[in-house]
């Protein structure tokens, strides 16, 4: 009988749109199921902006893999063509942006169905802010203009995201209170520079590029205006050699 695939996802706080290190990209290619993995970016979120395109292209030719992109505001794609591209990667990449039209362009071209599919075959799926509340039940987003409560995702991974905790005013006490009121689940919380991986829903590794960063599981508590953080330890990641840095946040990056 064939061995069951692990059903593996990472959220970053990070990557090649705001990190000159390439350390969270380097470590989500190093949990790939090949040497030379298949990477697929979807800028959906961001309405397939072709500078954020252009990033993830340069980034990611110059990296030991086959880098790839999936638009969908001008799909070139059939219906089986799409199925056979997805469920090909070994990495599917998702971008920063808006939440919502993210998860509502999903649902209209099928890509939410094709994603579970591929998942259950051990893809590896990963993504920053937009692309990285998408996989939870609901998520901590600024989707619809002030920051909010989304009870909406894949629900590939149980309960609730919040990205940029530590970057963004308003995110950790407005996050906290959702998660404290019940409008959200429990759930993770990702400060800049951190990656978290998931198999089968449990955390399995979290990793940090710069020594403050933190990843905390946050749950409600007996008091319902707040929640209780509890941090998670993360491993440092150490650069191969220095790289320039530099902060670029796609147009309406969420989120």
């Amino acid at each position: 009988m064939a061995a069951v695939p692990q059903r593996r996802l990472a959220l970053l706080g990070g990557g090649f749109s705001i990190d000159g290190d390439g350390l969270l990209d380097d470590w989500v290619l190093g949990q790939a199921r090949t040497s030379r993995p298949r990477v697929c970016f979807v800028p959906t979120a961001s309405g397939d902006a072709p500078g954020y395109v252009e990033q993830f292209l340069s980034a990611f030719r110059a990296r030991p893999c086959d880098p790839g992109v999936l638009p969908l505001f001008r799909r070139e794609l059939d219906d089986a063509a799409l199925r056979t591209f997805l469920l090909a990667q070994d990495i599917v990449y998702v971008g920063g942006g808006n939440t919502a039209n993210l998860l509502a362009v999903w649902r209209a071209h099928g890509v939410d169905r094709l994603l579970r599919e591929a998942y259950d075959r051990g893809t590896l799926l990963c993504g920053i802010s937009a692309g990285a509340n998408c996989w939870a039940e609901g998520s901590h987003t600024d989707s619809f203009g002030p920051l909010t409560h989304l009870p909406d995702g894949l629900g590939l991974l149980p309960g609730s995201v919040c990205p940029h905790y530590d970057s963004e005013p308003g995110r950790r006490p407005s996050y906290r209170t959702a998660v404290a009121t019940g409008a959200l689940p429990a759930g993770w919380a990702l400060e800049d520079g951190v990656g978290a991986l998931f198999t089968d829903g449990r955390p399995t590794d979290a990793v940090t590029r710069t020594p403050r960063a933190r990843l905390y599981r946050v749950e409600p508590d007996d008091d319902t205006t707040t929640a209780v953080e509890h941090p998670v330890p993360c491993r440092p990641l150490t650069p191969a050699a220095p790289r320039s840095e530099h902060r670029h946040r796609p147009p309406g990056t969420d989120e």
